[in-house]
């Protein structure tokens, strides 16, 4: 485990050496032999029109309860098939390999199961690599976003945490390949604007009613915009209460950054896996391209 849950190195864990080969092999049949093939497509008897009931209740009504994303990722996939690499490390984001429609496409999602699926250097790290890795072979990437922000705390601060975190904003702006993401609760401040999202040319980005757009949380919000009312209250614990309210009511929800354009869609979570393969049909022959230039500039 050292490699795979501490450092990082390895990707997968295996048994023995039969079990190796059979995660090689399942590997291969996700990803193309060179990076001018077309992903790789299987015969598949899920119905794409296929509708999940028990999606409407995975996300809390709770902001602050905890949820397992990978739930919601094997019901929308065909055949509830989900390849998941690193997963031993930097559990606060889930990459893998699944499948829409036969087509393959690498999956990155936060994990609210694990430090509230708040980004830190090594997650940042984690899915950068792995975005490149889907961009370099023309694999559609599908995003799956509940981030309450970056990790706060002196050692992600002095390990660099900015500088980390520019990888994967930095990634998914240079992926030129389908880009799609579903917001399913919190997508907070910086921590929204690196997982996939509009300002970085995301084609296709879908919300739940559950999900929650803005700088930060209500909680911590009304302590700086409203701080003089709270002040002068005569209640000042009932006033920041009122105020938390009328905040949640007017930014707690996906419908403000639909009106400005940030999100395509608000979703019922059923819809989710026909809403996805929809839009991956629709860019099935996307072309972009990135300015000429030698290379890019990476924060490394």
């Amino acid at each position: 485990m050292t490699h795979n849950a501490k450092s990082g190195v390895a990707h997968c864990l295996a048994g023995d050496d039969a079990d190796c080969l059979r995660q090689i092999r399942r590997l291969l049949t996700f990803i193309p032999s060179n990076n001018r093939d077309e992903t790789p497509r299987t015969a598949t008897t899920d119905p794409i029109d296929r509708r999940d009931a028990a999606l409407d209740t995975i996300v809390p009504e709770e902001t602050n309860v905890p949820y397992d994303i990978k739930d919601i990722i094997t019901r929308v996939v065909d055949d509830g098939d989900f390849f998941e690499g690193h997963e031993h490390y930097a559990k606060n984001i889930v990459v893998g390999f699944a499948r829409f429609d036969g087509r393959s496409v690498g999956i990155v999602a936060n994990q609210p199961a694990y430090l509230a699926g708040c980004l830190d250097i090594d997650s940042s790290t984690k899915g950068a690599r792995f975005v490149r890795f889907c961009d370099a072979f023309n694999i559609p990437i599908v995003t799956f976003e509940d981030v309450p922000g970056f990790l706060p705390g002196v050692n992600q601060e002095f390990g660099g945490i900015i500088r980390h975190g520019a990888k994967l904003l930095y990634a998914y702006a240079e992926a030129t390949v389908p880009k799609i993401t579903v917001i399913t609760r919190k997508a907070y401040g910086g921590a929204y604007c690196v997982m996939g999202s509009k300002h970085l040319r995301t084609d296709i980005n879908l919300a739940y009613p559950t999900a929650e757009i803005a700088v930060m949380g209500a909680e911590g919000a009304v302590n700086i915009v409203y701080k003089g009312d709270i002040a002068k209250a005569a209640d000042a614990a009932a006033m920041r209460e009122l105020k938390i309210q009328e905040f949640k009511d007017r930014f707690a929800n996906p419908f403000v950054a639909a009106e400005r354009g940030f999100v395509d869609d608000v979703i019922e979570p059923r819809d989710t896996r026909p809403k996805i393969i929809k839009a991956l049909r629709m860019l099935e022959n996307k072309v972009d391209t990135m300015p000429r230039k030698k290379h890019g500039n990476i924060p490394l």
